[in-house]
């Protein structure tokens, strides 16, 4: 039987996803990391899947022993994954009560396989203490889902795993971005929820057919606020003209520095670091859309941009990879680097993106449903 040709939203879904995971696993490999220190222990530019930083990673950093490197996919996956499950299960678009009612249930119970644990584990075991703080608060503080985020830390935790937000929302950033604000309101507040909407808005963006890295950053900015905005703004200017990954690192660093809380020691962070303002950004999203901008939406570029930066180098590499994959389909994906990575990490991820492609061919039938039954009601109106 001949194998079934994919369409263009199942190309681009999965190469977001895909994208993503790569990103992910090559990025979290040197996650903490400054530039010149993963050079030193890399005797150069990271330029594919390497090994973890520690040879004794289960016992260098007791409070996250994790397996990193090696091509194992971490948290950012595995949350963007199982949002993916909650929407299979919706079929719809989501709210903050959706994280509350599916997503949390699914960090609580049923053991998956973890790569960076090296078994079968909850979610909720591998997830640090900012996604912590979903079960915390909507299981056992019954709190309002959408105020739960109000308290948490603020940073990256929920814009990592807003990508299937766009694939949901694809062609519409404005309809991305609210339902990531809805969505997000559940763990995160401030510029962390800020950053997740325009991080599924950009997504969005990259999927319409002829996209540009140019045009998806444009559209993120057109509905960024506050210090995201600005942030965004900075990096996208020091981008400009800049076409080397290696050239950029030192560039988008010192524009975002004026928006970032944690510090220039992303290991000791600041007094204020991680705290609400209107003024601040994190500083995952910005680099990587300066990423996405340098790269001309290459994903391999982008990739390991974002990886050699450093510091959280797996968020900023899974975000570029998300919207560089966008762009591109799943074609534009480096297939050794997916291939390696899925078979590390005993993982398919291609699926989840087919997956949110037939889930956004149902939201976009509901949505034409609904858009047809409120145009009646106003054709009779008028």
């Amino acid at each position: 039987m001949p194998e079934r040709s994919s369409t263009a939203l199942e190309e681009k879904a999965t190469g977001v996803l895909v994208g993503s995971a790569v990103g992910d696993a090559i990025g979290g490999a040197v996650e903490g990391w400054t530039p010149e220190a993963i050079r030193e222990r890399h005797g150069g530019w990271v330029t594919g899947i390497v090994g973890p930083w520690y040879d004794d990673w289960r016992t260098a950093r007791p409070i996250a022993p994790y397996h990193k490197g090696d091509g194992h996919i971490t948290d950012d996956t595995l949350m963007t994954h199982a949002l993916v499950e909650v929407y299979d299960e919706r079929r719809a678009h989501l709210d903050a009560y959706a994280i509350a009612d599916l997503l949390v249930p699914k960090m609580l119970n049923g053991r998956r396989w973890v790569p960076e644990l090296e078994t079968e584990a909850l979610l909720l075991h591998r997830v640090f203490l900012a996604e912590k703080w979903l079960v915390t608060r909507l299981h056992y503080g019954h709190v309002d889902p959408r105020e739960a985020g109000v308290g948490n830390i603020v940073n990256c935790g929920a814009a990592m795993y807003m990508a299937p937000v766009g694939i949901a929302n694809a062609g519409d950033p404005d309809g991305a971005y609210a339902e990531a604000i809805d969505v997000a309101g559940a763990h995160q507040s401030s510029y962390g929820r800020e950053a997740a909407g325009v991080f599924a808005a950009a997504v969005a963006a990259a999927m319409v057919p002829g996209a540009t890295a140019a045009s998806a950053v444009e559209a993120a900015l057109a509905l960024a606020k506050d210090g995201t905005r600005r942030a965004v703004e900075a990096v996208a200017d020091a981008a400009d003209g800049i076409i080397d990954w290696e050239q950029a690192i030192p560039l988008l660093r010192k524009a975002i520095e004026p928006f970032d809380l944690v510090g220039p020691d992303y290991r000791d962070q600041s007094l204020d670091a991680r705290r609400p303002s209107r003024t601040k950004s994190i500083e995952e999203l910005p680099v990587a859309l300066g990423f996405v901008l340098v790269s001309g939406g290459d994903v391999r570029r982008a990739v390991l941009g974002g990886t050699n930066y450093g510091r959280d180098a797996d968020s900023i590499a899974s975000m570029a990879g998300a919207i560089t994959g966008a762009l591109n389909g799943l074609g534009g994906v480096p297939a050794d680097w997916a291939a390696d990575i899925a078979e590390a990490s005993k993982t398919n991820l291609e699926l989840p993106g087919r997956v949110m492609a037939s889930v956004a061919e149902d939201i976009r039938a509901a949505d034409a449903e609904r858009w047809a039954r409120r145009s009646a009601a106003l054709d009779a109106l008028v």
